[in-house]
């Protein structure tokens, strides 16, 4: 092999390899934006559960906007958020919650929030939508309205 071709091949592999690296690392359930982790009981979680909790964890302000309607306002949940994150410190980090890791209705609903705001539905819009489409299943959490 030519030195030429032996530099292009190379040009070529190194960033190829660079993204395979960063596909996998967004797979894997490693950290947030923030650089926070997921925890440890979410290793072998469906990979659909391993994203509603990047999101929560990136997004808890607005996962605090949404009541969830699996009946876990007997938990003392007050909204969805409350389904993976029990508190955040004052240090910014999370003391988690399991309950979302194995409910599908929490699940669904952040993943139906997270998908309205990147199509740009505003707090109101997203509210509506959540409290008729999930309140035949179960009682709400006591979460106040949005404000947008």
């Amino acid at each position: 092999m030519n030195r030429s071709l032996a530099v292009r091949l190379r040009l070529l592999f190194v960033p190829l390899a660079l993204l395979g690296l960063l596909s996998l690392s967004a797979c894997s359930g490693g950290p947030n934006q923030s650089g926070v982790a997921l925890p440890a009981f979410l290793k072998d979680a469906p990979a659909h559960v391993a994203d509603s909790y990047h999101y929560a964890m990136d997004n808890p302000q607005e996962l605090e906007k949404y009541p969830c309607y699996c009946g876990c306002d007997a938990l003392g949940h007050r909204s969805n958020r409350d389904c993976y994150i029990e508190s955040i410190n004052q240090d910014g980090s999370i003391v988690w919650d399991t309950h979302a890791s194995g409910c599908q209705i929490c699940g669904d609903i952040t993943q139906d929030v997270k998908r309205m705001r990147n199509q740009g539905w505003n707090s109101s819009g997203i509210r509506t939508y959540i409290d008729n489409k999930y309140s035949p299943l179960g009682p709400p959490t006591d979460t106040p309205l949005p404000v947008d």
